[in-house]
């Protein structure tokens, strides 16, 4: 049988490894640090970073001709869930979202001036860099009716809109822009142009934080004034931009569901934890039926999004159309966040409200799980045209579900 649901050892002896680095550097930094404070938070992370590298377990997901270690996506699940685990563990190891994406983009459709110039210091740590594409006037799971414009202007590209909720704009030193630079294209989607910007640049405001229910963390509101680019910061072809954000944001969906699966497996565990040390009423809260089910249904939950995430990377590492699986991953994942933390938090009871224990947090940051990315209703909306189109044109619905030999 070709279905082999376990890893190889070399495998399993870096997530041996991963979890060594966590609980010995990681965790450590962490509880010591002043995440509040930038500079504390900065040289917490730089202080990981050397460590991560003296351990070989930096750039998991990029070539080892970028000084990564090369895995594949399947692999990858494994890596992202076990740094997940700790709120700084993904950035310890240089695989922290928009970052990452950024670097496949530019591996995929850079040139080789702009590789040299964004891509590989970026893979050394020496560069952050951002994603700016959602605007606040139109709806950010339509990329076609974007309204920041680029226009040519002789040798270079004049660019004026406004971008908001670009997460790490203020700590970047490039930004990779979607911008609209066709009229009237063929198709909606050849509408829009990537570009990437230097920062800063004149034009380019970064005008506030936004205060999210979460704080104030890093997310963006960008006005763009007359900012005017040479013609070779283009990424990519004209008219490419949307090609390029799709293909960015596939396996990107698919690496915060690998994330999100170590915050899930986290929260799990704090419940079960609570259920059999809390006595109350007689008895452990874990013998009490109710909270039975919840366990029960978390970890149920648990072991289906393990299933999709890994079915949904192996596609992409065979080179698959994985566009359904992905959408139908992450619509599944992103849910099961939240209730698997919110259960944890119930068993917890006032203790978990609190920020005494890091599921409070957590649940804060799994609400934006629902929307980024693409929202519940759109992913539902695209999987439901998928099956009805499979029906329509095979009268099965196997491609819909997964392509599964069952």
């Amino acid at each position: 049988m070709a279905i082999d649901f376990s890893f190889p050892p070399h495998i399993e002896e870096l997530r041996s490894k991963i979890r060594s680095f966590l609980d010995e550097v990681v965790r450590p930094i962490e509880a010591a640090m002043d995440e509040d404070n930038r500079t504390s938070l900065r040289e917490g992370i730089i202080k990981m970073r050397r460590e991560a590298i003296a351990r070989g377990l930096w750039l998991p997901h990029m070539p080892k001709d970028y000084d990564g270690m090369g895995l594949g996506h399947v692999e990858l699940a494994m890596v992202s869930a076990e740094a997940a685990r700790t709120r700084l563990g993904p950035f310890a190891m240089n695989c922290q979202a928009p970052d990452e994406g950024n670097m496949h983009t530019l591996l995929k459709w850079g040139s080789e001036e702009q590789k040299d110039k964004y891509l590989r210091p970026l893979c050394s740590g020496r560069m952050r860099s951002c994603f700016a594409m959602t605007e606040p006037d139109v709806a950010g799971s339509d990329p076609t009716l974007i309204q920041t414009r680029a226009v040519l202007d002789g040798d270079d590209w004049v660019i004026n809109g406004r971008k908001w909720f670009i997460s790490g704009a203020r700590g970047a030193k490039f930004a990779i822009l979607i911008a609209r630079t066709e009229d009237q294209p063929e198709i909606p989607q050849a509408a829009n142009s990537a570009f990437i910007v230097d920062i800063p640049s004149p034009g380019w405001n970064d005008v506030r934080e936004i205060s999210t229910m979460h704080g104030s963390s890093g997310h963006s509101e960008i006005v763009i004034e007359n900012l005017r680019i040479p013609r070779s910061a283009m990424l990519g072809g004209r008219g490419q931009g949307h090609l390029l954000g799709q293909s960015r944001l596939g396996p990107a969906r698919l690496a915060h569901c690998m994330r999100w699966l170590g915050q899930a497996e986290t929260a799990l565990e704090m419940m079960v934890d609570r259920a059999t040390k809390r006595f109350a009423h007689g008895s452990y809260l874990s013998e009490k039926q109710g909270i039975q089910w919840m366990i029960a249904d978390s970890t149920v939950e648990l072991y289906q999004c393990k299933l999709m995430i890994l079915h949904a990377a192996y596609k992409i590492d065979v080179g698959e159309d994985f566009k359904s699986e992905v959408s139908m991953t992450k619509h599944f994942v992103a849910n099961s966040l939240g209730r698997i933390i919110d259960r944890a938090i119930q068993v917890h009871g006032a203790l978990g409200y609190s920020n005494d224990t890091p599921l409070a947090h957590m649940a804060q940051q799994a609400r934006w799980a629902r929307f980024a990315d693409g929202a519940d209703e759109v992913h539902q909306m695209r999987i439901a045209q998928r099956t009805i189109k499979a029906w329509q044109g095979e009268a099965s619905l196997n491609s819909a579900t997964g392509g599964l030999p069952l």
